[in-house]
Formats: C-alpha cells, structure tokens, sequence
C-alpha cells in the first residue's frame, strides 16, 4: 500500500511532458505540444499534451488523462504500478515494506513476470562478473568481441552457467516458483523436471520503453552443431517480439535529439554502435522488421536509416522492410556496408569518424537504392527494364502522401530515362486497385482521383443517451469553472433588485436539485455528489482533484473535458478585444442549464405523447393532453430566454 502524502508528492512532482516526452516525440505548439498517438495508427499528430494542466488528450482515438493514466494504458500497468514507475523516475522513496515469499506470490501476474526477469538479468549480470566460470567464459567472449565495461552494464548483458539447474535453486531459494519460470522462458521442461533453458549462453536482456527487462537473446559459445546459435524468451504477457526493438530505450533519446534512427540486425549490431557514440542505433532482433516496430520508432522520428550487412541476405532484408517503412508514411535510407562487412565489424574495424562519414556519403534514398539494385542485371532487356518499372512504382504506391509520391516519380522519371506522365498513369491505376479493394466498411480507407488521397475515417455511430451532452456541458462547467464566482440577478429582502455573487457549483447544484433534476450518466452523477459535498463543506474540489483521481472514469472524462485542440491567439497585441468563455461565464452557465431543462421537458413530453398514442381512455389523453400543454408552455419559456423560436 502507498501511503496517501506519497501518492500527493508524486503527482506534485512530476511533469506530464517530461513522462510524455520518453515514449513519444513531442513538438511545441503554442502552450502545449503535440506527437503522433502511441495508442492508435495515425499519419496526422492529433495527440496534445498540456504541462499547464498536466493532462494528455488524443482527439483521434479519445484518450486522455494525466501521467499516472497514461503509464498505466501505455504499458498495461495497474495504478500502483503506474505510482511507483514514476517515484522511481523522479527519484522518490516509497516506504514499503521488504515482500516476504508468501506476498510476491499474491502479485498480479504482470509484475511477477517483470520482478522476475529483472531478478534474473541482475542474478546473470553478476555471474559474468563475479564467478569463476562468467568470468572465463562469458567476460571474455565479450572482451574478444571488443566491448569494454561501459557498453557492458549499460546494456546489463550477462552468462548463465553451464550447469542444469544452478539459477532455477537459485530462484528458488528466493520465492519464485518453477511455474513462473517456465512461463517467462526462463527454464524448459516441466515443473517435476525442469532445467535452466540458457545454459552455458551469454545473455543479452531486452528492455521494453521504460527500462523493464521484458525478455532475453542468449548465444551460446560452444561449437555444438545440434544446438541454436540464438535463443529468445517466449512470447508472454510482457514480451512480444513484433512489438520489441532491442535498444530502444537506450536509443530513444538520440533518436529523438537527431530525427533519425539507425536500424541494424543483431543484438552485436547495436553494441558496437553505442560504443562507438552512435546511439540512435535499434536492431529487429529476434524476428524480421515488422510494422508495429516502425510505428514503434515513429514515436520519436520520421526518418530511418537502414544499415544492414553487404551480402544478398543483408540487401534483400533491406529491400523487405522498405516498402513497410514507406507504407507507414515514412522516410527511408539504405547503407549498404562493403562486402563480408557487418555494423559491428565494421564500426569495430575502422575510426568513428570513417564510420559516419561512410553512412553519410551512402545512404541512398529508397528510389537510388532500388533503381541501382535492380537495374544491375537488366542491361538492355526492354522486359526486365519494364519489370524493374513496375516494382519501383509499386513502393511509391505505397506511400500514403501525394506530395512524396509525385516527387519520387519525378525522380524515378530523371532516373529510368522515363516519361513522367507514363509512371503517373502507371501509379494511378495501382492507387485505384488499391481503393477498390479496399472497398468500403474499413476502420481508414484511400478515395484516390488521380495523384490526390482523401483519408476518411469511419467508426460505428455510437448510441448517446438522451441528454448526454447536455450533462455533460454542465459537467465540464463544474470542472473548469466551479470555484468561480459569477454575478446572479435577485431581490433583497424588501423586494427591491440586486446583484449577488454566486460560485458556479453552487449555481449549477442548487438550481438542479431545487428542480428534482439529476444527471443519468453514472460518472456525471458521482462528480455531482463530490460537489454537492464539497458546497456543505466549504471547500471546492480544484480540476487537479478529478485529473488525478483514481477513479478511472472520472479522470479520463476531466482530462476530455479539459483539454482542447484550438488555442484562441493574442488578439491584443492588435488592439481587438475578442470575449473569453470566462468574459460571459453568468451567461454560459445560466444557457447551459436552460438546455438541460428543456431536453428533461422534450423528453417527458416525447413520453407522454407515446402515452397517448397508446391510450384508449379518453379522460386519460385528456390529462395526459393538459400534462403536456404545460410542458409545451414551459418550453417555450425556456427557449424564449435562449432566444430559440420553438415549432408548434
């Protein structure tokens, strides 16, 4: 349990930005920032995140909420979890006591599975450093590999023993359970005979955006032909490979600082990339490049440098994760090392600055890169030439923006020697079989005339309860505004008209419930309630109380409610007053509450007229008719004051 003043001095002390800002690439626009949606596929940032309010909002998929909402939907953690992610970020102390065996069985599956791989990188870590066996075998395979200390425990890599069962007794002893390892991949087997799976293997820990060890690449070091050259943990709750890129999180800050990212193949690949100083290095390990993974790096950059080795292998692997990295509207560069050359022996075997200077003078956007590629056999065969057209044009087709695509078939045209009319013609009629087969009922879909794309975005209409916004409007008023006082026509005690000052919660809770009115939805009533109770006690509850509450409903509907996508702009500095909501706060709240009202009225007259059309009791519709004259009557007066002419 994390005691309450704990709680308080985390959600004090962190900076919704600076959370924000590790997992996704965020730009300034005006008082807030804005990235591209961790949560959901988009190619237009709709994702803002407010320091001042310190709340997240995407106005494409709809979430929002504060640092703690956020850690928790970003990496599936309970709100316990989410609390001691960021204490530790920010270096708070939560005083817990030491879990005894019996308590780390009662954690939730999640953190076990986490608890337990960090147990084992710290446990293999220092075997290699520590042992007699890590020490011969693991330290040196790496020193003979080059890597020095530093590159060493930044990445935690470590040796399991060449033994059958050492680190299962060991995790054992410590109140882990064969089951548990099992499931991480940690042992193979059964629970009645299972053995370490890692055995006699150096250890690579694979670390997921926060620095949570979520898996592990193992090499073993023996000759053994009947053996796997790599091992990896299994898919889990915590781990998946698709979704994985080993070094991003010591890369994503340098990718971010430098708008590109390096990718390379192995886990090797990206030590020696560090250690050289390039360190906006990731590798695909484990699996080939996936679109998850580069919706992954787009987080933090549009642009990606693919270094992969000189051999066929290396250069078809390029070729592969091209047309996935340009489908994702993003930019895309090949290096293509020299013969019997990979990233680490290369970076290994020449100064860093032969190594940059060699990846700046040939990265080659992906039209060079192909048309070179391609054409090295085709010489004069007007076929294959044909063929090599084709195939170009089918990337470019893949490219969701019509400014790109027009640019690369312009220079795919200087290139080929081609008209650019031709490829264009050629382009368009694969943009329409595209559209066509996509056909309509898809999440997103292409509307291709000519060269022009139009995104539409289709969703399920959803059923809105009666009343819905307009409890909602006086919801959002209670939010922002509730401790706001704002001026109320009345009358003194001889009758006589006066101005008096009223806070808006007051306002808005007093008249509602001197009507008999209450909210239908559940999360609006409970922050009614927390009004209400708060007016009896004298103190109003600030918009930090529902951002940050551990309800989620609550705190994802204030975030909403809070945040916005337009900023108005200094009028001022131009010498033009332009009204504020708060300009015409008294008028807002008194309009927003009439609306209410006459949606409570429409709706009891909407019931009573199905009364009547189903009665067959003529004194019945003659009551159920005077019930709902005086609704018409009082509707109309409602709508008067809103200045809305109302049909008869």
């Amino acid at each position: 349990m994390i005691p309450q003043d704990t709680i308080t001095n985390i959600l004090d002390t962190v900076r919704i930005e600076e959370v924000v800002g590790d997992f996704v690439s965020l730009k300034k626009r005006g008082a807030n920032l804005i990235g591209v949606c961790p949560f959901h596929k988009e190619k237009t940032p709709s994702f803002i995140v407010s320091p001042a309010k310190g709340i997240f909002k995407c106005f494409g998929c709809g979430k929002a909420g504060n640092s703690v909402r956020f850690i928790m939907e970003h990496e599936h953690y309970s709100y316990p979890e989410a609390l001691r992610f960021l204490a530790q970020k920010y270096g708070i102390v939560i005083e817990e006591k030491e879990r005894t065996p019996e308590e780390m069985v009662a954690l939730n599956e999640r953190e076990r599975m986490f608890n337990v791989n960090s147990f084992a990188q710290q446990y293999f870590s220092d075997i290699m450093k520590n042992n007699d066996e890590g020490i011969a075998v693991g330290m040196s395979y790496f020193r003979e590999r080059g890597f020095r200390d530093a590159v060493i425990d930044k990445f935690q890599l470590g040796y399991c023993l060449n033994q059958r069962d050492a680190f299962i007794q060991h995790a054992i002893k410590n109140g882990y359970s064969k089951e548990l390892l099992l499931k991480v991949g940690l042992a193979s087997g059964n629970e009645e005979r299972a053995y370490d799976k890692y055995q006699g293997r150096v250890i690579f820990p694979i670390h997921n955006l926060t620095g949570k060890v979520i898996g592990f690449g193992a090499r073993i070091l023996s000759g053994d032909k009947t053996k796997a050259k790599y091992l990896n943990s299994p898919e889990s709750e915590i781990y998946n490979k698709s979704q994985t890129l080993y070094g991003i999180y010591f890369a994503k800050n340098e990718i971010s600082r430098l708008d590109n990212c390096i990718l390379v193949e192995g886990y090797a690949d990206v030590l020696s990339m560090h250690q050289a100083g390039i360190e906006n290095t990731v590798a695909s390990s484990g699996t080939s490049l996936t679109t998850e993974q580069i919706r992954l790096i787009s987080r933090y950059t549009k642009n990606i440098t693919i270094l992969y080795d000189g051999d066929s292998a290396g250069i078809h692997a390029a070729l592969r994760g091209t047309d996935m990295i340009l489908e994702e509207g993003m930019n895309v560069r090949i290096v293509v090392l020299p013969p019997d050359e990979d990233p680490d022996s290369f970076v290994q075997h020449n100064p860093i600055e032969v190594v940059r200077e060699y990846i700046s003078n040939n990265a080659k956007d992906f039209i060079s890169f192909k048309t070179q590629l391609l054409l090295q056999n085709v010489q004069n065969d007007p076929i294959r030439r044909a063929e090599v057209l084709k195939d170009i044009v089918g990337s470019i087709a893949v490219i969701p923006d019509a400014i790109y695509r027009a640019t690369y078939i312009r220079e795919c045209s200087r290139l080929m020697e081609m008209p650019e009319q031709s490829l264009m013609n050629e382009l368009n009629k694969l943009l329409r079989a595209k559209a066509k087969k996509t056909g309509f009922g898809q999440q997103e879909q292409e509307v291709v005339i000519e060269d022009v794309k139009i995104e539409q975005q289709l969703s399920p209409v959803d059923i809105v309860p009666v009343g819905f916004y307009q409890e909602q409007e006086l919801v959002k008023l209670l939010l922002m505004y509730g401790d706001k006082d704002i001026d109320v026509d009345g009358f003194d005690e001889n009758n006589n008209p006066v101005v008096y000052k009223i806070s808006v919660a007051s306002f808005i809770i007093d008249d509602l419930k001197n009507d008999d009115l209450l909210f239908n939805e559940d999360v609006h009533k409970i922050i009614f309630d927390i009004f209400d109770r708060a007016l009896d006690e004298g103190v109003l509850p600030k918009e930090q109380y529902f951002i940050s509450n551990e309800n989620p409903q609550i705190a994802e509907l204030a975030a909403n409610l809070l945040s916005s996508k337009y900023k108005l702009d200094n009028w001022e500095k131009h010498d033009i007053k332009v009204k504020t909501e708060e300009d015409v706060l008294s008028k807002m709240v008194v309009s927003t509450i009439l609306r209410f009202k006459d949606m409570v009225i429409d709706d009891k007259r909407n019931d009573i007229t199905k009364q009547i059309m189903e009665s067959t009791n003529i004194d019945d519709q003659m009551i159920l008719l005077h019930k709902k004259k005086k609704l018409d009557e009082l509707r109309i007066k409602i709508n008067k004051e809103l200045g809305i002419v109302v049909a008869k």
